[in-house]
């Protein structure tokens, strides 16, 4: 087992302390619109399908929710899984931002007191409050903090360090801005509507899954304190996320399927990073032999 606690992780050294963010008591109706006008988008976008806006899309699925959440805002930004170049570091943040889930201190703020309360008073996204609530009812009735840059700082004085992190937490929109106005050029309506709208709304689904699908469904390997589970399914939406007990039981390692059947495509990259020069000093958790011998009888 990997150390538990994200504080340790991050080089906090409020390790002892508990937190919890504020919570609004009525609908954010900036996010609702937003979140609304997206799924408006993206239902339009099946009327104005292409091979080309589609294959777009895909690439961009995969390099915002891939690379940006997956091997950026989660295994490295929060859970310092591994260490790469800072520059390459920037860039995955850059492409976390065109999920739409906020800057990066956000996310890091937001999963870290996940993990230091989850599933316990204080967890911003429990399905112990109900499958919708932790799958968007959260975010549709939290407060408006992705902004909050300074708030943000107090959950990730590592990230807050850099004035990279600072600048794009607060500005996190504008590269989606920019990507639209790139999109709308090479590709008019159809290359939006997929590009941007199918392509955030499904990203956002996807990794609300991980907050909520699996908590409640899948199998559990590990007796860690939350409700945390694997799942097959939500894995293959989100290049491994979804081996999610196996992570909960070791959050700062950087490969979550620990057996050969759980495919994780973050730590195949990784692991090609690593061959290049670009990763090193990976925390590798791996399957306990007592374990591996009991799945194999």
């Amino acid at each position: 087992m990997l150390v538990c606690d994200w504080m340790l992780s991050s080089g906090s050294q409020a390790g002892a302390e508990v937190f919890s963010l504020p919570r609004a008591k009525g609908l954010n109706w900036p996010t609702v619109i937003a979140v609304g006008l997206l799924h408006v988008g993206a239902i339009a976008a099946l009327f104005m399908f292409n091979w080309r806006a589609f294959l777009v899309a895909v690439f961009l699925y995969w390099m915002a929710t891939g690379l940006g959440i997956s091997m950026g805002y989660h295994r490295l930004h929060t859970h310092r899984g591994y260490k790469c170049p800072l520059w390459l570091e920037y860039f995955f943040a850059v492409c976390g931002s065109l999920t739409l889930e906020g800057g990066p201190m956000f996310w890091v703020a937001v999963h870290r007191v996940h993990h230091q309360n989850s599933d316990q008073k204080g967890d911003p996204h429990s399905p112990r409050e109900g499958f919708f609530w932790s799958h968007m009812g959260w975010i549709m009735f939290g407060e408006g903090n992705h902004n909050n840059t300074k708030l943000m700082s107090k959950y990730c004085p590592d990230l807050a360090k850099h004035r990279f992190y600072r600048v794009l937490n607060s500005w996190h929109w504008v590269p989606m801005v920019v990507l639209a106005l790139i999109l709308a050029a090479i590709g008019g309506w159809p290359m939006v509507l997929w590009g941007i709208c199918f392509r955030v709304v499904f990203g956002l689904h996807a990794t609300w899954l991980v907050n909520s699908a699996t908590h409640m469904w899948g199998r559990r390997r590990f007796a860690t304190r939350d409700d945390s589970r694997n799942s097959w399914w939500v894995a293959a939406l989100t290049f491994g996320e979804g081996w999610h007990n196996n992570h909960h039981a070791n959050p700062t390692s950087i490969r979550h399927g620990l057996a050969w059947y759980e495919i994780d495509h973050s730590w195949i990259l990784v692991n090609i990073l690593k061959r290049v020069g670009l990763a090193w000093d990976l925390k590798v958790a791996r399957l306990p032999n007592r374990i591996a011998d009991r799945e194999a009888a």
